[in-house]
């Protein structure tokens, strides 16, 4: 498996940031990828941190698709590309209606025909094709004036894989036809067949393309318990924040990830733990969350448990491990991670 963190670059000290990358690199890390969510945008952190580093391949996890046209996206992506020496991947996502609509005052509407023709429009872009584009949601050039269609001036120098952060059955499959990864979260394997896989391998299928043309990058929490004290202590707190995930993320209409652990088997809880959190009982909702799901989601435990995890992760099908290791401290989250990617390294043998 190779290994990836994700950052952000609001979350916190920049320059302390700045350092828990570089020092990743030095520890072996494979992939840093950097967030949007509500905070930071991904490129301009992507470009410094391009020229922090050397080996690291940095990818935008994710650039949320409806803030940017498809051409500025593509812009954006053959500009990182090329300034980090072709260590750049591009990672989109439709994200959810609170923020696109909340935040950014676009229709959420047609996420799945919008990733669709961006793609198509992006590959179109760093192709160096003229671009020329009729769909549902996007004409390119506009119609109805003198434009014709233009080739960037730029031309990208080196391959740009492209990753799809999806969660629902008809965008999952998607990401089997079209995309080179999938950034996925809310992750259980013993469920992921069923909620995930089966609707990847039924898009890959689609396309004529098998299992080993997708890069499976599955991310989560990892912290190490010295016992079971100690893990009882760390899993309480993440009650809340799981809480937070199927009560809070997205609207009264549409949440991604309640819809995701539903279908892992907690379809029950999942939609009382929303009923609560918008009733305004936030304690009450993190009360339900069991300590099942939270280490079914997650890579805490003592050191055997988090081993023995990342052995069922890899072979449930991850290809790549996103770790967001735990600490309070700038050390103690590089000890965690020098520790995740040891057990990484031992499943290898």
């Amino acid at each position: 498996m190779r290994t990836a963190t994700t950052i952000e670059a609001s979350g916190g000290s920049w320059p302390e940031t700045v350092d828990f990358v570089t020092e990743a690199e030095k520890l072996g890390l494979d992939i840093c990828w950097v967030a949007e969510a509500w905070g930071s945008e991904a490129p301009s952190p992507l470009g410094y941190l391009a020229a922090r580093t050397e080996r690291l391949l940095l990818g935008s996890g994710i650039i949320q698709l409806a803030t940017r046209s498809p051409v500025a996206i593509a812009r954006a992506a053959i500009t990182l590309s090329n300034i980090s020496g072709g260590r750049f991947l591009l990672g989109l996502g439709p994200s959810g209606p609170q923020v696109i609509e909340g935040l950014h005052g676009v229709p959420f509407a047609r996420p799945l025909a919008r990733t669709r023709e961006t793609v198509e429009i992006v590959r179109q872009a760093i192709a160096g094709e003229k671009i020329s584009h009729i769909g549902r949601e996007f004409t390119i050039p506009l119609p109805g004036g003198d434009a014709r269609p233009m080739r960037l001036s730029m031309r990208a120098e080196h391959d740009i894989p492209l990753y799809l952060a999806t969660l629902s059955p008809k965008m999952l499959h998607l990401t089997g036809e079209v995309a080179d990864g999938w950034l996925g979260t809310s992750f259980v394997p013993e469920g992921a067949k069923e909620a995930y896989f089966d609707h990847l391998d039924a898009g890959l299928a689609a396309a004529g393309r098998t299992r080993a043309d997708l890069d499976v990058c599955q991310g989560a929490e990892v912290n190490f318990a010295r016992d079971e004290d100690e893990l009882r202590a760390l899993v309480a707190p993440r009650k809340k924040e799981l809480a937070f995930s199927l009560g809070g993320m997205g609207t009264a209409g549409a949440n991604f990830y309640n819809d995701a652990y539903s279908r892992q088997g907690w379809a029950e809880v999942a939609a009382e733990v929303r009923q609560r959190w918008q009733a305004g009982d936030h304690d009450g909702a993190a009360g339900l969350v069991t300590d099942e799901m939270v280490l079914g989601t997650t890579l805490i435990g003592t050191e055997d448990m988090v081993r023995r995890r990342l052995r069922v992760w890899q072979q449930a099908g991850v290809d790549t491990v996103r770790f967001y290791p735990a600490g309070e401290t700038l050390d103690a989250r590089l000890t965690t991670l020098a520790r995740a990617l040891d057990l990484v390294r031992t499943l290898q043998h």
